[in-house]
């Protein structure tokens, strides 16, 4: 009995210390959720997946009742833009306070698009990556809803492509 205890007594420091180690940040939680909308499919699927393949007539396409995927995007891009210039104090885009303004989408420009949203969440994890732990205390709240704001458009845009035969369930979603 007493070597048992004697040996508990020995590996309590290195539990707690293994304990201490992956003890998540808030820095760490707030980056795992923006870059699983962005570049690594997890639960599900990514934005860059989401859009992956797609060409601009595709992206224009729409059942006639919900948003194409154009529009999803450019309103993805638009929103995580306004929230990135206020969290680095910048002032955000002229915005007529109209959210179905942000859902324009012009086929030509949907390359442009599909580069605007992988650089607007690149954007954000660096900003966040760059932030002290004063800054991220003050803004978790809306970084998270970022990511959820992400992740609920990137699920419509899954369901337009599965709507309109685009979608490879391969890439994450049967």
């Amino acid at each position: 009995m007493k070597l048992l205890t004697v040996m508990l007594l020995l590996a309590l420091p290195l539990a707690h210390a293994a304990d201490e180690k992956s003890a998540p940040t808030l820095k760490g939680i707030l980056l795992e959720e923006l870059r699983s909308t962005h570049n690594n499919s997890d639960w599900f699927v990514c934005a860059n997946v989401a859009v992956q393949g797609l060409t601009a007539e595709q992206a224009n396409w729409s059942d006639g009742k919900n948003h194409s995927v154009g529009q999803l995007v450019n309103h993805i891009v638009f929103w995580d833009r306004q929230a990135l210039a206020k969290f680095k104090g910048e002032s955000p885009e002229k915005f007529s306070g109209n959210n179905d303004d942000t859902f324009k989408f012009d086929p030509k420009d949907w390359d442009a698009s599909v580069k605007a949203l992988d650089q607007v969440m690149t954007d954000w994890e660096n900003a966040v990556e760059k932030a002290d732990e004063a800054k991220l205390k003050g803004s978790y709240s809306t970084i998270g809803k970022i990511a959820t704001h992400n992740a609920y458009h990137i699920g419509e845009i899954v369901m337009v492509r599965k709507e309109q035969g685009s979608w490879n369930p391969e890439k994450g979603v049967k």
